[in-house]
């Protein structure tokens, strides 16, 4: 199992190429940091879900153990320069919050991205706030029945499932506590789309009516993917 930070700014203005540039460069040079992914704003179609505008910029930072995550974001670490404020001129006074989850992978059938090099994939980033009022049985279901149906959305590259977690940090921004978090992955935007509008997307539906109780709602937003530290995909 890997750690995952996410840091999300909400903002309406995405960073620009010079600054998602310069975001890399702090990323590749984090002690501990095995892979980044930098998310900014795409558009798909969903036919039972609009939740809005994106984030304009995501963050997510992983970490082979959680030591070392918690070193990148404690006091004087590598990552606090995340929020200097000439790192991400774009997001000056914008909302922003982050925080850390235990991460799991599932196998799909073809884990190939046909994506050309040099050019974002697309990712469904979800949130379930919570709370249920059993996290573990909330997680079991999902855990047990969501990635099988998953797997099964035509071109789909990656699913994530990551679940909450305590964890010590000193980035000068509020903390969340979500009890899961997860993606799924696809080429473009129009994969993600297509796979949207295809029978899987009711199953997904259907057993989302069969999750254990729990408050808090959900969030679905589509995000450019951006791979600038680690393997690409």
């Amino acid at each position: 199992m890997r750690f995952a930070h996410f840091l999300t700014f909400n903002g309406r203005d995405e960073p620009s190429a010079a600054e998602v540039a310069a975001l890399a460069a702090l990323l590749g040079q984090t002690p501990g940091l095995s892979e980044a992914r930098i998310y900014t704003p795409a558009a798909t179609k969903d036919p039972y879900l609009d939740d809005g505008r994106p984030p304009s910029l995501v963050v997510q930072s992983y970490f082979a153990e959680l030591q070392a995550l918690e070193a990148a974001f404690g006091k004087g670490g590598a990552l606090q320069g995340l929020v200097a404020p000439d790192l991400l001129p774009s997001q000056a006074g914008v909302e922003i919050v982050q925080e850390a989850l235990a991460v799991r992978h599932y196998p799909v059938p073809d884990p190939v991205f046909q994506t050309p090099a040099g050019v974002p994939h697309c990712t469904y980033l979800v949130s379930y706030r919570g709370p249920a009022q059993d996290i573990n049985a909330w997680l079991t279901h999902y855990i047990n029945h969501h990635p099988p149906i998953m797997a099964r959305f035509p071109g789909i590259r990656q699913i994530e499932i990551c679940s909450r977690l305590d964890w010590c940090g000193a980035l000068p921004v509020p903390v969340l506590a979500h009890m899961q978090r997860n993606k799924v992955v696809f080429d473009s935007p129009e994969a993600l789309t297509a796979a949207l509008n295809s029978p899987v997307r009711h199953e997904m539906r259907a057993d989302f009516h069969e999750f254990p109780a729990y408050e808090g709602g959900n969030t679905h937003f589509p995000m450019l993917t951006r791979v600038v530290v680690g393997p690409a995909g």
